[in-house]
């Protein structure tokens, strides 16, 4: 509000405002259209992790009054990264500084930033025009308990260097937003997630981790940018196909990030966009060149194999006649006595999808 009132209306972009540390202190809603990030994933966070490596120190350079940032000893990750939030700012006092008018705190520069929607290489470079200015109201205190002085902000609107495309245009509306459990368990889906899918919340939410909505040839690549997360807090650009209610395959771009809560993984939070299916089939293309494996083609395999394996002794032939009831499908623990597979390991998930939907 207050803040922004200097800025000239963005038509075309995003208004950020980022502490003297580094911390957006306030993104408008804006930004998911051109980074496909929400508001909220990036509020309070450290910008340095949504900014190209090699556009880091610019920025940092841009924070400091005086671009002169103080640098981080050698060999220590820089400072927004991984530090506790006020290590790396220097406290001014307002009287070491220029005066707020001066045109030495205006600024403008560009960097690369994350980019959920970009087809190309995950960055979207961005002008930031704006200027420094003090940031009221902060009310934060030095560590020996005294009220310090306000500080510049990085007071910046966001603007693409290019004009995006009339596909990123097009496609840029559909983007949604899912929220699951750390196994991937659906827990929420917004309203366009549900338009483009076609499922209620309680559809999504009945049983199963997930993975129950994604295409048998997708589910060994989907898994494997889920342990990238779970290692890294980002899973990475990730295309794959979603069962949708009318037992369709919708091809999606998705970026799912971890979200910490005191310090460790609580939730997980996924942008998808919608992608035509030329778009899918070009990535499906790209992927099998990489994965060794044959179930890229889509042909699933997985299917056709009998259970037990041959050559393998199946431990739960014997136990079989005696169990009177067979488990549920949703049960997660243990393992379905139908055919010694986990119902919610990879396998056991492909298995209760319905065949006729490949």
């Amino acid at each position: 509000g207050m803040y922004l009132s200097s800025l000239p209306q963005a038509l075309n972009g995003f208004v950020l405002v980022v502490t003297s540390e580094g911390l957006i202190f306030y993104s408008s809603h804006t930004i998911q259209d051109y980074l496909g990030f929400h508001q909220t994933d990036v509020m309070h966070q450290s910008v340095f992790e949504l900014i190209h490596t090699e556009d880091q120190p610019e920025f940092r350079r841009n924070l400091h009054w005086a671009h002169n940032p103080p640098h981080a000893p050698e060999g220590e990750p820089s400072p927004g990264v991984g530090r506790s939030h006020g290590s790396s700012a220097v406290i001014h006092k307002p009287d070491q500084l220029p005066p707020e008018n001066s045109s030495f705190l205006e600024r403008s520069f560009v960097c690369r930033f994350r980019c959920l929607l970009d087809n190309s290489s995950g960055f979207l470079a961005l002008n930031l025009q704006g200027r420094l200015k003090f940031l009221h109201g902060q009310n934060k205190r030095s560590e020996d308990g005294s009220a310090l002085p306000p500080q510049l902000a990085l007071f910046a609107i966001s603007t693409p260097l290019q004009p995006p495309s009339i596909l990123q245009i097009r496609t840029k509306n559909m983007i949604f937003r899912t929220k699951h459990k750390l196994d991937f368990t659906p827990l929420a889906c917004d309203a366009k997630g549900k338009t483009v899918l076609g499922y209620t919340e309680a559809e999504l939410r009945t049983c199963g981790t997930g993975y129950q909505f994604v295409h048998a040839a997708d589910t060994l690549y989907c898994a494997e940018n889920h342990v990238r997360m779970m290692k890294t807090g980002e899973s990475g650009l990730t295309v794959f196909r979603l069962l949708t209610k009318e037992k369709r395959w919708k091809w999606v771009q998705a970026n799912a990030r971890l979200v910490y809560k005191n310090g460790k993984p609580d939730y997980i939070v996924v942008t998808q966009r919608p992608l035509v299916d030329e778009e899918g089939g070009e990535h499906l293309r790209k992927r099998s060149m990489h994965l060794p494996f044959t179930f890229a083609t889509g042909e699933a395999l997985l299917y056709q194999s009998a259970y037990p394996l041959l050559g393998f002794p199946d431990p739960f032939q014997s136990k079989e006649r005696t169990s009177k009831s067979k488990k549920t499908s949703c049960s997660h623990g243990g393992l379905s006595q139908k055919n010694g597979v986990g119902p919610s390991s990879l396998l056991g998930v492909v298995m209760r999808q319905d065949k006729a939907v490949h």
